[in-house]
């Protein structure tokens, strides 16, 4: 359970300007991914937007500044669950400022726009042992779902069956790596949250538990934008 990860641990989450997208194109998901592996980088970071750059620095040494445990992207903002380096909140701090500007240097450039992509500065929760709490990684993982079911946190469902089928497929998220299918392993740090989750069918018992319950459902809207 929780108590088996020794670290500071933090929800981090932001979401376009008026809620707009921060996102329009799969092109522009892959941008913002390869952002959580490229400015996790204490040293200068090339652009993460050519494939080259991106491959150059998969072979140098990094000096992270977080261990990102959780992720998913949403059209309109994101969820990341992680961890300072050495619990020091200036890493964390760094790292944000890189992604979230790195990304909006993209973004305004391929649109042409001007102006703030990000509502604010992100939001940062810090996660402590309460039972409540544990169920973020879950929380984190079932965001797709606002998009397919959108009553889901009311308890709605209906065909809870269909679930496991369309969060495997939405691929801009971490569930499917910690779901035996390999997406984006070298963005995230599995061992923390692997003796959490368990096996696919521990999560999946978890999943239809939050999902039929909708007290446990709607704890999830604490932890939105």
């Amino acid at each position: 359970m929780w108590y088996c990860i020794y670290m500071e641990m933090y929800h981090v989450l932001n979401r376009g300007v008026d809620k707009k997208n921060i996102v329009k194109t799969d092109d522009d998901r892959m941008r913002f991914v390869r952002g959580l592996y490229v400015f996790n980088d204490r040293n200068p970071s090339p652009h993460p937007t050519s494939q080259r750059n991106v491959r150059r620095t998969q072979l140098q040494p990094r000096d992270l500044l977080v261990r990102l445990h959780a992720w998913c992207l949403m059209d309109n903002h994101y969820h990341l669950l992680l961890s300072p380096i050495d619990d020091d909140l200036a890493n964390l701090s760094l790292f944000m400022k890189k992604l979230n500007m790195g990304y909006a240097r993209f973004y305004n450039e391929k649109y042409q726009r001007s102006g703030y992509l990000w509502q604010g500065k992100y939001k940062k929760i810090h996660i402590t042992n309460s039972a409540h709490e544990l169920y973020i990684p879950y929380y984190i993982h079932l965001n797709p779902l606002d998009k397919k079911h959108i009553n889901w946190r009311q308890g709605a469902i209906t065909q809870s069956q269909l679930i496991p089928d369309y969060l495997k497929s939405y691929r801009w998220s971490s569930y499917q790596d910690y779901n035996g299918i390999t997406n984006f392993p070298s963005i995230i740090t599995k061992e923390y949250l692997d003796p959490v989750l368990g096996s696919s069918q521990q999560q999946l018992a978890e999943i239809d538990n939050i999902i039929s319950n909708p007290e446990l459902a709607q704890g999830s809207l604490l932890y939105e934008t």
